[in-house]
């Protein structure tokens, strides 16, 4: 089994490489497993999943840090967390989510300008790049410096203005973090738009990208990293609703022709294991 620190070089070493990766969200330690024995080289959380597996609108610092722990204990990978706007507004407060996440075992983690108030869904700007400030300190005095990413939601929180978007993320840059990223973007002009005015790697995610885009679309625009959020959290739930129902309302058990092999899943869950060569 990897160290922490070992983790997180490798993760550091995937944004400093030439091209892009993926980095797919698991929810638990079974889907990680999974994706760890498919061969992808690191994991990220997604809020939205946890939320889904407790059937709740939405999830607490403890639930989010519990489940990073949880998906951090099941592969041998670096693993990034979705920590939202750190579970506070004020800067220090915000940052010392970025304290409990390295101690969970992550490798990094992002903090966003998303206020979860209506009437003013995004931070100021000052305040915002406060807050980077702050969660940089933290992650640059741990023992192992935490790979801390910003993100801008000016264009998923009803504010479509990709200059301000801009701004934002170079005020992160000069903050000090890591990587970048700016959920909403969808074309491929607007991911490159993007890369040419920042001068750290950017992180998209596909929920709002054009559907016929393809990863090397992506990565020919010159993104660093991809990650799908709670996209396949969602596919499951779809395929989950859509035989229940069938089940229900049709009496079909047709939808049984389509479920995983265990045999195959279970090999996946052993070459994904924590430890396994």
């Amino acid at each position: 089994m990897r160290t922490q620190a070992e983790k997180t070089a490798s993760f550091r070493k995937l944004h400093e490489r030439p091209g892009c990766f993926l980095i797919p969200n698991p929810w638990d330690a079974g889907t990680a497993r999974i994706l760890a024995g498919l061969g992808y080289e690191a994991l990220a959380t997604t809020s939205l999943g946890v939320a889904n597996n407790l059937g709740h609108a939405g999830v607490t610092r403890e639930q989010v840090i519990a489940n990073a722990r949880e998906i951090v204990e099941a592969t041998d990978l670096p693993v990034n967390a979705d920590l939202e706007n750190g579970f506070a507004h004020e800067p220090a407060a915000a940052a010392e989510t970025i304290r409990m996440a390295a101690e969970a075992g992550l490798a990094g983690g992002s903090i966003e300008d998303y206020s979860n108030d209506p009437k003013a869904p995004i931070y100021d700007f000052g305040l915002s790049v406060e807050r980077v400030r702050a969660a940089v300190a933290v992650a640059r005095s741990l023992p192992v410096p935490f790979v801390l990413t910003a993100r801008a939601e000016n264009l998923i929180r009803g504010r479509n203005d990709m200059a301000d978007t801009i701004r934002r993320l170079r005020a992160y840059s000069a903050a000090g973090a890591e990587v970048l990223y700016a959920p909403g973007l969808r074309t491929a002009a607007e991911i490159r738009a993007v890369v040419e005015a920042i001068d750290r790697p950017l992180n998209v995610v596909t929920g709002w990208l054009e559907p016929a885009l393809t990863v090397a679309d992506v990565a020919a625009a010159g993104a660093k990293r991809i990650s799908v959020g709670g996209a396949l959290n969602r596919l499951a739930l779809a395929a989950f609703v859509e035989g229940a129902r069938a089940m229900k309302e049709e009496g079909s058990l047709a939808w049984m022709q389509r479920i995983a092999d265990m045999g195959a899943v279970r090999k996946l869950f052993a070459a994904g294991q924590a430890g396994e060569p």
